[in-house]
């Protein structure tokens, strides 16, 4: 392994810890994730599905953007 990698994994790190800080605290103020519009959910008596498409799309979209905004800032 090179250095570049244990500096990404840090990097990783550090942002899954400050999403798990955000969720944790925030998780309140969070309930409409996974329900949005969009979002599908069938409960019937003896079955459950939910297939979160919007939020999948809304949480990649945001996730691109900062990659995009992170490689910018480091070049």
């Amino acid at each position: 392994m090179s250095q570049a990698t244990g500096k990404y994994l840090i990097i990783i790190g550090v942002l899954v810890v400050l999403v798990g800080i955000i969720v944790y605290f925030l998780s309140d103020k969070l309930h409409w994730l996974g329900r949005l519009p969009g979002d599908i959910r069938i409960e019937k008596e003896n079955f459950r599905f939910y297939f979160p498409i919007t939020t999948m799309l809304l949480l990649s979209g945001l996730l691109n953007l900062l990659i995009w905004l992170f490689r910018k800032l480091l070049n």
